[in-house]
């Protein structure tokens, strides 16, 4: 607990260190191209661009829950354009800041939360897009919408909790980081983004619902279509916060033992 407790203290006293390195980190990342930062929102765009004409404007796609399919979509598909970058960038996030990794007197537990908070920039713009496609649609409002920010912050925590294990793992393994490209390819059609899981049967449904993930997917979709809070689901809800709290030790446990490997390695 010593181990929580330090990083956590660590992460409040550095909160103006980790946003000026995030927004460096945000225009880093598109500096080399001519469009720059636009790429983070243009791929993105894309694919939901693609999915509305295949499915809604092709294949003629019933309306889900009431709604349109694309609107149906969306609410999904955003968050897990955020949970993507959140594990791409973390299990990278040693190997790209290795200058700061090997020097002796910088926290680098907060690489993270840096990556985390560089990547919400964008899903912050997409959670605003969701308003405006639903605006387009017409489709009213509820005050539950509101319920984004609890779900952001789930994701959040549960991604910084991931971004421990997985940016730690990734300096002593080097195939790791493909293997996150893997996991993300395979978890995109396993999590109910584009396919309606009330069509599953119930083992099925029983089983996706064990994947934290889906409490987010879920939960999104909860506040732009279904209108549900989040306390109406509490076995979910308190599984998926343990889930998040056991992961998180076990980062901090796996982080602390490898990082005195981490300046030779890197």
């Amino acid at each position: 607990m010593k181990q929580i407790y330090r990083l956590m203290r660590t992460i409040l006293s550095n909160k103006g260190l980790i946003m000026n390195l995030a927004r460096n980190d945000f225009r880093a990342r598109y500096s080399a191209s001519f469009l720059g930062a636009v790429w983070a929102f243009v791929q993105p765009l894309i694919t939901i661009l693609v999915f509305w004409f295949v499915f809604q404007m092709g294949f003629k796609s019933a309306p889900v829950d009431n709604i349109p399919y694309i609107l149906w979509f969306i609410p999904a598909y955003v968050p897990w354009i955020y949970f993507s970058d959140i594990l791409t960038s973390c299990a990278g996030c040693m190997q790209e800041y290795s200058y700061l990794v090997k020097k002796v007197r910088f926290h680098i537990e907060i690489l993270p939360a840096v990556k985390i908070l560089s990547a919400g920039f964008v899903h912050i713009f997409f959670v605003l897009f969701i308003f405006v496609m639903y605006a387009v649609y017409q489709i009213p409002l509820s005050v539950l919408n509101l319920q984004a920010v609890y779900y952001t912050f789930a994701l959040s925590v549960f991604g910084f909790a991931l971004g421990m294990l997985i940016s730690s793992i990734a300096v002593l393994f080097k195939d790791f980081v493909p293997l996150v490209g893997v996991f993300l390819q395979i978890g995109f059609w396993a999590i109910p983004i584009f396919w309606n899981p009330e069509t599953m049967e119930p083992w099925v449904l029983a089983m996706l619902k064990l994947n934290p993930v889906y409490y987010i997917v879920s939960g999104y979709r909860d506040c732009f279509i279904t209108h549900v809070p989040f306390w109406k689901h509490p076995v979910l809800s308190l599984y998926f916060w343990v889930f998040t709290l056991l992961l998180f030790i076990m980062g901090c446990i796996v982080f602390s033992r490898l990082r005195p490997h981490f300046a030779d390695e890197l």
